[in-house]
């Protein structure tokens, strides 16, 4: 594993670039940032608050799920979230031009009755619409946890709906190759989760008795789920927390392979390169993007 940046304040939401360069979020900076391939970096756009998870859009924008802000609790050389931010400016939605760094609100919280509480992350179909996970806040003062969902939109600004609710502390999220399962993984409950599409921005009522979706697999150990990206062969590579790496795993449920890392908090992985098998993997406490050489590649994005 090679450390292609640091000095990254909690980077998270890795985009590979076809120049070769990543697109991430710095989430305790409120700014986004593209590390370049000898590992020099420049900012892309300053949106404030908490800039999440990351995707390419159909218009060839960033479209970011901003969680509205953290509290911090450093300790040593690592960083960690920490409750809700004392200036948390709300759960939104934005579109952001490359070129310009302009930042656009496309949903704000009550937004089609919908509310927004912290979005997390972010993964585009192949219709152009887009689901995206709510992660929810912890207020530590009044001692509650936000009851979340999972959303789907689409970029026009004209659709935001909540699908799936209640939903566990949902964090990472992605699509089967096929695009029929989408994937969801739970951070303090530490389960994947699956749900069933069966149109844009529809799945069916498929559940265990947990509530929506299908448990997937849940780890031993001291471990909590983040994001996650898929393999072009269907593997789900699941971010964790605690016990440091990916987990691999199968649609089937088997654990394929955990691969350590050496960052308590390992957040986020994504694929780069000609075959797609270049890792980056954000590694967020010590605020670090890694690059590995995967076994497998990564499945090629719709945008």
């Amino acid at each position: 594993m090679d450390i292609v940046a640091e000095g990254l304040r909690f980077p998270e939401g890795p985009v590979a670039m076809e120049d070769g360069s990543v697109i991430l979020v710095e989430i305790a900076a409120g700014r986004i940032t593209r590390v370049k391939p000898d590992g020099s970096t420049e900012t892309v756009a300053e949106p404030g608050g908490g800039p999440n998870g990351l995707a390419m859009g159909p218009d060839g924008k960033l479209y970011c799920c901003n969680n509205g802000g953290f509290a911090w609790a450093e300790s040593g050389e690592t960083l960690a979230p920490h409750g809700i931010a004392a200036d948390y400016s709300g759960g939104r939605i934005e579109r952001i031009d490359l070129e310009t760094g302009a930042v656009e609100v496309l949903y704000k919280s009550g937004d089609h009755g919908c509310t927004l509480r912290g979005p997390n992350d972010i993964v585009f179909d192949a219709h152009g619409g887009f689901w995206f996970t709510d992660h929810g806040k912890v207020d530590y003062d009044a001692r509650c946890h936000d009851v979340v969902g999972i959303f789907y939109a689409k970029t026009d600004g004209s659709h935001l709906e909540e699908v799936i609710f209640p939903s566990m502390n949902p964090n990472g999220i992605g699509l089967s190759p096929d695009g029929k399962t989408l994937y969801a993984a739970e951070t303090y409950t530490c389960r994947l989760m699956a749900f069933n599409v069966i149109a844009p921005g529809k799945v069916d009522d498929a559940a265990g008795p947990g509530g929506p979706g299908i448990p997937v697999y849940r780890p031993a150990g001291y471990k909590f789920f983040d994001s996650l990206g898929v393999e072009e062969c269907g593997n789900i590579c699941v971010a964790t927390i605690g016990e440091s790496g990916i987990s691999v795993i199968s649609p089937q449920g088997e654990l394929v392979e955990f691969v350590e890392t050496p960052d308590i908090f390992t957040t986020n992985i994504c694929w780069g390169g000609a075959d797609r098998r270049d890792a980056y993997i954000t590694l967020s406490g010590t605020g670090k993007l890694a690059k590995m050489r995967w076994p497998r590649p990564g499945l090629k994005l719709v945008y």
